[in-house]
């Protein structure tokens, strides 16, 4: 039905062990890369992702709807495109900016809107008995939040937060259509070299994973660690 012979089938072409070994060093050199685009846009995010979950819950319309409207356009358009914008589009305005440096913009301000309504539920799910005892204290608005709320959110948010950390570091394999030179940019370079694309594909999967999976141990090291003040 769709021209396929299972007869032609080259099982032994799907993973060439000798080849991802040979080429595994240079792959390899996208990881700081990798790690650095992922780890600055999660900070960049954690900031701005903030201010926007606190301008969300302001009485106050003219803070309120800009967040709103930046939130929902965020997250209703592609970080692709986004990218392609920071780093083809604002050229032709005469602003230029380094591929490493478009990538942390684009993830840190997209995740942003992710993390704003992650935080906007955290700080929500903290009794409302913590605002009237810290005002009748005498702290500040900012005071309250730094000292009381923030702390305890944390703890809901630290699990959501992961996630969206675990999906900014797979993510940034988008940067290489930037030119980027992480993991599968390096990977690319290589299988246009070798013609063996699968092989480096499967690669740069197999290094993907492992990373991911000692920053979900990071995750719950931090979860219990917060959960042991309950």
């Amino acid at each position: 039905m769709f021209g396929i012979h299972f007869s032609d089938i080259q099982i032994d072409k799907l993973f060439v062990p000798e080849r991802a070994w040979e080429n595994l060093p240079f792959v390899l050199q996208g990881v700081p890369l990798t790690l650095l685009v992922a780890v600055l846009g999660m900070i960049l995010g954690l900031i701005i992702g903030f201010f926007l979950a606190v301008a969300r819950k302001s009485d106050r319309i003219l803070f309120r709807w800009p967040a709103r409207m930046y939130i929902s356009f965020m997250r209703g358009t592609p970080i692709l495109v986004y990218l392609f914008v920071l780093y083809f589009g604002l050229p032709v305005v005469g602003i230029t900016l380094p591929a490493v440096v478009a990538a942390v913009i684009g993830f840190g301000t997209n995740s942003a809107a992710y993390i704003a309504e992650i935080n906007r539920s955290s700080l929500n799910s903290v009794d409302k008995g913590q605002w009237e005892s810290s005002r009748a204290l005498g702290f500040t608005y900012w005071k309250t939040m730094r000292r009381i709320i923030v702390p305890q959110a944390t703890r809901i948010a630290i699990p959501p937060l992961g996630n969206v950390f675990l999906d900014l570091l797979k993510a940034t394999s988008l940067a290489a259509m930037i030119s980027v030179p992480e993991i599968l940019n390096k990977a690319q370079i290589v299988a246009g070299r070798t013609t063996d694309s699968m092989t480096m594909y499967i690669l740069a999967a197999l290094i993907y994973w492992p990373l991911t999976m000692v920053f979900s141990a990071l995750q719950d090291y931090l979860e219990r660690r917060y959960n042991k003040y309950l």
